[in-house]
């Protein structure tokens, strides 16, 4: 008797769970759908398959089975913005394992270059030791705190000056990554509806704080 009860306890244990669960992505959905709302942002819950086709981004290469979902379509001032969750799978050959992430893409006209800006590891503290570094600037609470890397070296030093980089210093942390007139801004959890707006901030802040004269070079080269 006492085995059974402890069954039916394990099972009503997994399914309030499951339920709460439910309950709370129901929750947070409206959450979404009320800050998209806000920003003039088109919500779409269902699972898309093929945003990694629309996007260039690394991050949305990973792994297997990829998709996203709770997907906030619109324009943001002058940028169109796709803001999401990403979800994919690993396998070691064993097990697999599911991940999840949140992010914001920014799109602007300008013809901006592959550029990453992303949390120091610790881990990149040793592989600097082997002469390795990521891209360093003056400032030294910069470079503590963030690593930088770029095929074109002086690309980085142009987009960014040490306006953006005191910008990024007081900002939210997120990983940050520029492909061609494209900005995404992301972290590997879930976002809050909160951190979907300061995420948007961000990019528009490295957006507001280009230089002029790169402003001017890349609109003559776009011509």
């Amino acid at each position: 008797m006492s085995h059974a009860f402890f069954i039916i306890l394990i099972v009503a244990i997994v399914i309030g769970i499951m339920i709460l669960g439910q309950i709370q992505a129901d929750r947070r959905r409206r959450a979404l759908a009320a800050w998209g709302s806000a920003r003039g942002l088109e919500f779409f819950p269902a699972r898309d398959s093929r945003l990694e086709d629309r996007y260039p981004f690394a991050c949305l290469k990973h792994g297997e089975s990829r998709y996203a979902d709770n997907r906030l379509q619109g324009r943001i001032g002058d940028h169109s913005c796709c803001a999401f969750d990403y979800h994919y799978e690993t396998s070691d050959g064993k097990n697999r394992t599911r991940h999840e992430f949140s992010a914001v893409i920014l799109a602007t006209k300008l013809p901006l270059k592959p550029l990453v800006i992303r949390p120091e590891h610790l881990s990149d503290r040793f592989v600097a030791l082997l002469g390795f570094a990521g891209i360093e600037f003056e400032s030294e609470a910069f470079n503590r705190q963030f690593h930088v890397s770029a095929p074109d070296r002086r690309w980085a030093f142009d987009v960014l000056p040490q306006a953006t980089l005191e910008f990024l210093l007081d900002s939210p942390r997120f990983c940050l990554e520029c492909q061609p007139c494209q900005i995404i801004a992301y972290r590997e959890t879930i976002f809050q509806p909160a951190e979907f707006e300061s995420a948007v901030e961000v990019i528009e802040g490295i957006l507001s704080r280009l230089p002029k004269s790169l402003v001017e070079e890349l609109q003559e080269n776009e011509e």
